[in-house]
């Protein structure tokens, strides 16, 4: 980790979610240190354009791996970035053994959801709950 991949994932943090709060250099450290994370990035042209969040994890069903936060620089989407992290996303998950990857995506983000249809994704019949901050 160094303050340009700070400062750029910073940035499409910002793109991917405008409620999130900004990335610090702890938040990141413990992304990259927590060892069922797997943080990919993509450059083009040396330039950090894109990110991806991958997690795996063993359950008493099998291996699970659940991909989260993906994000392209709204400047360079279009050109292979999200095609290529999710690619290589699904290598990283089935060689840990995972049996499935999952995903969540918006209605509103057209583009994204045709690219997982496409990389074979299937939509399924399922409800996402969310519990907020209510512990405590």
């Amino acid at each position: 980790m160094n303050d340009e991949i700070l400062t750029s994932l910073g940035r499409l943090v910002g793109q991917l979610s405008t409620s999130a709060p900004a990335l610090s250099r702890e938040t990141l450290a413990n992304v990259i240190n927590c060892p069922t994370n797997t943080l990919l990035i993509a450059r083009l042209d040396g330039e950090l354009v894109g990110m991806l969040s991958l997690v795996v994890f063993p359950i008493p069903t099998g291996v699970r791996a659940w991909i989260e936060d993906v994000a392209v620089d709204e400047r360079c989407r279009g050109q292979g970035v999200g095609t290529a992290l999710t690619q290589e996303a699904i290598r990283v998950a089935h060689a840990a053994g995972a049996r499935s990857v999952d995903l969540t995506s918006r209605p509103s983000r057209v583009a994204a959801n045709r690219l997982y249809e496409h990389l074979g994704f299937e939509l399924r019949d399922s409800k996402v709950y969310r519990l907020r901050n209510s512990l405590g």
